[in-house]
């Protein structure tokens, strides 16, 4: 997990209703009820508790208790399953009491693990490359006895192992840092408090419901907030953790840790002391987000860190001071760079806008993604670009109002997006895009994969929807067709986020599961079955609406003329690129990779990933690549615009350019070819 100073939350289009009370509280039991009824009062499809409501809730808690199915046996949570039976009416009458005992437990059977784990990776351990395990716990039931469950679980361990053999760590360090870990697992939730129990339950409530209903704690909100905002105050660094250490990423550009000279990448934070202490505290074994707490202040104040730092094979300690400031989230805004090719002696410019999420404060005059995309395209325009790429690949999503807006830019007017009401009786709410600007008429292509989800979803389907747009990437995004809403809860005891809705694009279709399929397709890695929202426990059905395109989107004639992509001009396109891919050798390595996965199915043999390291390892050292090295801006993006499926992206809309230079396309015939559907005012 990493932070910049606070745990990133993307994967969603969400409406902020979101007011702020004064007064703090303790999350106590009380609260339990009137924060269900909150969920339920809103959700789009359940309105009242019920028995099977009730038994999705405990699986969804005891799911999160025990993620691997080690620690509890099938026994243990047919004893839990009926701690927990009527949960819904104890909690109603203020009895929290079977979530507390739950916890203990867990704690009891953890416990018992660390146990094992130490007995196991004892002296006379020896690391065996031969095991081959599957670790996908939910294919898998629960053990029925310790016998079962230590026959896995040393399996397990030799996974663990070899995770740090693969980073040539040696087999004492690496036995140490597993049992670690799982004493580290141990005292987090013997730390854990009444209150962090009931959030935990809360959040499994929420999942019961669907997947992307969420409760939020105090400190997940604030992370929350920073993520959408683009903005915090600290000293501007990401942190990772590892082995017990809070570890230095990467500075912020511009941040305090950047600007002082002092911090550097790779350093390890093992004590912090606030400007009116004496004495640092340690941190060396604290969560992660523990120290982000303490690192975090207000604009203006000092915070002194202790690090530790290896130079030329020693290991240095340092005291560093930094003064807070207000840091600017850049590399998580949208930037454009551009691109020449050249084409039957004609020199084409081409923009390349990438969009990492779509990002919102909130406040009027505050940033936002499609503030800033507005930006690039009027910097664009004076570039004088033929052709312009929209980069949502791995963009998990963000503010519904931006998503509308962004894909406003592209047409003239009309409607974007359909929203169902929580009410099913209540029709859907359209969200149009009102500006008659055009601010990019030309050639457009929006790439995507399967991580482009909800808002990216949107936008892209909406545009494909119009014949706007070509779409080039994986197979298919997401399938994330819901809408939530982030609502705070008084006297500062979190948030909830609650499914109010699924959104159709203007072709009337929902993105639920079948996401936005790619025109063009590009081998990918993640094009997998185990990624997507059908996936998901849970996971809402699928619906579709009468298409509700608007004939004043289109413009015919003029400077904001955009052309239609019809059938004939994907498929050119397509038959194009594949004669690319083909003799591309990153597209190759990618399809290699894809063939070794699927013949490995679910079982991780050892043996194997251990020989492929070894041979990627060599593959490097001869290449002259530094594993250990951590990459500049520039670096980064050099990597990120090395990607086979950005310059595939840059040679199809090469292609489009200069079919649309050779053939004008107009609307009527082509416009139904392509969307297969009526358009209404």
């Amino acid at each position: 997990m990493k932070f910049v100073l606070g745990f990133l939350i993307t994967g969603f289009v969400f409406t902020t209703q979101a007011r702020d009370v004064a007064g703090l509280g303790s999350l106590s039991c009380k609260y339990v009820p009137p924060i269900q009824e909150g969920f339920l009062n809103q959700h789009v499809t359940f309105k009242k508790s019920s028995p099977n409501l009730e038994k999705r809730v405990v699986e969804q808690y005891l799911k999160r208790l025990d993620p691997l199915k080690i620690y509890l046996l099938d026994s243990d949570e047919r004893k839990l399953k009926k701690m927990l039976k009527g949960i819904f009416v104890k909690t109603q009458n203020a009895d929290c009491d079977p979530i507390h005992n739950v916890n203990k437990f867990v704690i009891k059977k953890v416990k018992e693990r660390v146990e094992f784990v130490k007995s196991f990776l004892n002296d006379k351990y020896k690391f065996d490359k031969n095991v081959k395990i599957s670790i996908d716990s939910d294919k898998r039931k629960r053990f029925k006895n310790v016998k079962q469950v230590n026959n896995f679980h040393s399996k397990y361990l030799h996974f663990q192992i070899s995770n740090y053999l693969l980073s040539d760590t040696k087999l004492p360090e690496a036995k140490k840092n597993v049992i670690k870990n799982y004493e580290r697992i141990l005292k987090r939730i013997e730390k854990e408090t009444p209150e962090d129990n009931i959030a935990e339950y809360l959040d499994a409530f929420a999942h019961a419901l669907d997947p992307h209903s969420s409760f939020f704690s105090a400190d997940v909100l604030e992370n929350f907030q920073i993520q959408m905002s683009l903005s915090l105050e600290g000293i501007g660094a990401t942190l990772s953790w590892k082995d017990g250490f809070t570890v230095v990423e990467n500075l912020v550009p511009g941040g305090a840790a950047d600007k002082s000279g002092l911090i550097k990448p790779k350093d390890k934070i093992v004590a912090v002391r606030q400007s009116k202490s004496k004495t640092a505290e340690n941190v060396i074994d604290m969560e992660l987000n523990d120290v982000v707490k303490k690192i975090r202040g207000k604009k203006g104040t000092k915070v002194i860190l202790s690090v530790l730092r290896k130079e030329e094979g020693k290991t240095k300690r340092l005291e560093i001071p930094l003064v807070r400031d207000k840091i600017s989230l850049e590399d998580e805004a949208a930037q454009i760079t551009y691109h020449k090719r050249k084409v039957n002696g004609e020199e084409q410019t081409i923009g390349l806008i990438n969009l990492p999420s779509f990002y919102s404060d909130g406040k009027r005059n505050g940033r936002s993604a499609s503030k800033d995309i507005k930006k690039l395209l009027e910097q664009a325009e004076k570039k004088g670009i033929d052709g312009l790429i929209l980069d949502v690949s791995n963009n998990g999503g963000g503010s519904l109002d931006d998503a509308v807006r962004i894909a406003g830019l592209f047409f003239k007017t009309g409607n974007v997006v359909k929203q169902s009401a929580p009410d099913p009786r209540s029709p859907a709410m359209s969200l149009a895009d009102t500006d008659a600007t055009v601010n990019y008429s030309g050639p457009l292509v929006i790439l995507i994969n399967r991580a482009s989800a909800s808002a990216s979803e949107i936008v892209s389907g909406t545009l494909k929807d119009y014949g706007r747009a070509v779409i080039v990437g994986g197979d298919h995004t997401f399938g994330k067709g819901t809408v939530q809403s982030v609502r705070n809860l008084p006297k500062q005891l979190g948030a909830i986020k609650v499914t109010v809705g699924m959104f159709f694009t203007a072709g009337g279709y929902s993105t639920q599961h079948r996401g936005v399929e790619a025109d063009i397709a590009l081998p990918s890695v993640i094009s997998t079955d185990e990624i997507g929202e059908k996936t998901y426990d849970y996971s809402l059905p699928p619906k579709k609406l009468p298409s509700f395109l608007s004939s004043s989107a289109f413009v015919h004639e003029g400077k904001s003329k955009w052309k239609i992509i019809d059938k004939k001009t994907i498929s050119s396109l397509k038959s194009r690129s594949e004669k690319r891919v083909l003799k591309n050798e990153k597209f190759k390595e990618i399809k290699d990779d894809i063939a070794k996965s699927k013949e490995r199915g679910k079982i991780v043999d050892l043996a194997e990933v251990m020989k492929e390291r070894e041979e990627e390892k060599t593959k490097n050292k001869k290449d002259g690549k530094d594993e250990s090295k951590v990459l500049t801006k520039a670096e980064k993006q050099k990597k990120y615009l090395e990607r086979a499926d950005i310059q595939e992206a840059i040679n199809v809309t090469s292609d489009l350019i200069t079919i649309h230079a050779k053939k004008p396309l107009t609307l009527g015939a082509n416009e139904k070819k392509r969307t297969g559907a009526s358009v209404s005012n």
